[in-house]
C-alpha cells in the first residue's frame, strides 16, 4: 500500500476555476491554424510576455517551411537537481482564420465551446501556467522544469520532431496535455503508431467508345490497390487501413491516364508499425504499362504501454486520489507528440489536459468543472518529492 503524499498538497478548490478559464479563453482567441505561422507567433508572444520579470529561461524557435514556431521554458532555481520534467503541448489547430467571427467562445452550463480548445489549448495552457505559478511564487521544486510548445503537431510536427526528440532525451519523463477523454477523467498510457502514404498510378488514356483497349485505366489500378489494403482490416490483428480519398479520371467516356489515393495507417507496435510501411512503399503495379508512385511512411512511432509508464500512471493515479481525483486508464489510436517520446523509451504520461469532447468537431468543447482538478494535479506532480520518486522509482 503506498504511503501518503505530503499533507500541504493545493485542493483543487485552491485554485480560481473563472480565472484560469478566462486565461484559456484568451488563448483560444488566438486562432493559430497550422498554416499561419504569423498568428501562431502572436500566441507565442502572448505567452512569453506572460513570464516577464520570472527566473525562467525562454528559448524561441523560429517557424520554417510554413511551419510555426516553437517556445521552450525552463524553471531550474538553485536547489534543484537532475533531469527535468518535461510537460509538452501544441497551441496550433485544424480551425482556419475567421472561424471564431462564426463560431465564438460560449459557456452553456459546464461546457465551454470554443475552436481548439479541447485539442489542445486548454491543456497547453494549464501546463504553462502551472509553471508560471510556481516560479511566480518561488518555489523549489524537486527537480528542473521544462514546458515546450510547438505551432504544427496537427500537421506532423514536420520541423518540431527534432526538439521534441532532444528534449525528451534528456527528461525525467514527458507529460503530454492533450486532452483528456471518458468520465471522470482517464490518463493516456499507449499510442498506435501512425503512417500515411499516397498512391498514384499514372496509365493511359483513350476514347471509351471507338478504343478502349488501347487505353490503360489507372483508375482500375488503383481500385485494385484500394481492395487489397482495405481487405487488411480483416486479417492484420495489431494495425488498421483506411483509404480516406480517393482522385481520378475526367469524363465517363475517357479512360483515365491518372489516379490516386491516400491511405492511413495506425499499428500497435514498432515491428508491425515497420512491416506495413516496408510492403505499403514496396507495392508494384498490377496492370500493364502501368506506372505506380508511392510516397509517404511512418510519422509517429507506436507509443507503447511500458513498464516505465506504467509506474508514472501509477504515481499519478495515487496522486489523484490524494487529490479527490479518480484518473482511469485508457489507449487511443490517435496520435500525439507522446509518441516521440516513448518511443526513446521516456516515462511518458499523456491526456493530461481538461475533459470534454469534439476534437476537430463543430461541438468542441471542454468541462469547466475539470479545470481546477486539472490544475492542480499539474501543481502537485510537479511540486510533490513524494511523486517524482515514486513515478521514477
Amino acid at each position: 500500500m503506498p504511503t501518503p503524499f505530503e499533507t500541504d498538497l493545493l485542493s483543487p478548490d485552491s485554485f480560481d476555476a473563472e480565472a484560469l478559464a478566462a486565461g484559456i479563453i484568451r488563448w483560444v482567441e488566438f486562432e493559430t491554424p497550422s498554416d499561419r505561422p504569423d498568428l501562431i507567433d502572436l500566441l507565442l508572444d502572448h505567452v512569453v510576455e506572460s513570464f516577464a520579470g520570472l527566473p525562467i529561461s525562454v528559448e524561441r524557435i523560429a517557424g520554417k517551411d510554413g511551419c510555426g514556431g516553437q517556445l521552450v521554458l525552463r524553471y531550474a532555481p538553485a536547489g534543484t537537481s537532475g533531469a527535468p520534467a518535461l510537460l509538452m503541448g501544441h497551441i496550433d489547430t485544424v480551425w482556419d482564420a475567421g472561424t471564431l467571427a462564426a463560431r465564438p467562445v460560449r459557456r452553456e452550463d459546464d461546457r465551454i465551446y470554443g475552436p481548439g480548445i479541447f485539442d489542445m489549448k486548454a491543456g497547453s495552457f494549464l501546463a504553462t501556467e502551472a509553471l508560471r505559478r510556481i516560479a511566480a511564487a518561488g518555489i523549489v521544486p524537486p527537480r528542473p522544469i521544462t514546458v515546450y510548445l510547438n505551432g504544427d503537431e496537427e500537421i506532423g510536427s514536420i520541423t518540431s520532431r527534432a526538439k521534441i526528440e532532444e528534449l525528451a532525451a534528456s527528461a525525467a519523463y514527458v507529460l503530454v496535455p492533450e486532452p483528456s477523454f471518458e468520465a471522470p477523467g482517464t490518463l493516456i498510457t499507449a499510442r498506435k503508431g501512425w503512417g500515411r502514404f499516397r498512391l498514384t498510378a499514372r496509365g493511359v488514356s483513350a476514347h471509351a467508345g471507338g478504343n478502349l483497349f488501347d487505353g490503360r485505366s489507372a483508375i482500375r489500378e488503383i481500385a485494385r490497390h484500394i481492395v487489397e489494403i482495405e481487405d487488411l482490416n480483416e486479417t492484420e490483428t495489431a494495425a488498421t487501413f483506411n483509404v480516406g480519398t480517393v482522385s481520378g479520371g475526367t469524363r465517363a467516356n475517357v479512360v483515365p491516364d491518372l489516379a490516386s489515393i491516400e491511405v492511413d495507417m495506425r499499428a500497435n507496435d514498432m515491428a508491425t508499425a515497420e512491416r506495413h510501411t516496408a510492403s505499403m512503399l514496396g507495392r508494384k503495379p498490377k496492370g500493364k504499362d502501368i506506372t505506380l508512385v508511392i510516397e509517404g511512411g511512418l510519422n509517429r512511432p507506436p507509443f507503447q504501454r511500458s513498464e516505465a509508464v506504467v509506474k508514472l500512471y501509477e504515481a499519478t493515479r495515487d496522486l489523484g486520489r490524494e487529490l479527490g481525483l479518480e484518473l482511469g486508464e485508457t489507449s487511443r489510436g490517435g496520435v500525439s507528440d507522446g509518441n516521440f517520446a516513448a518511443a526513446l523509451g521516456k516515462p511518458t504520461l499523456d491526456g493530461l489536459g481538461c475533459n470534454g469532447a469534439g476534437a476537430h468537431a463543430l461541438h468542441e468543447h471542454i468541462l469547466f468543472s475539470t479545470i481546477a482538478p486539472r490544475a492542480a494535479l499539474f501543481h502537485a506532480m510537479l511540486t510533490s518529492a513524494a511523486f517524482n520518486e515514486r513515478a521514477l522509482g
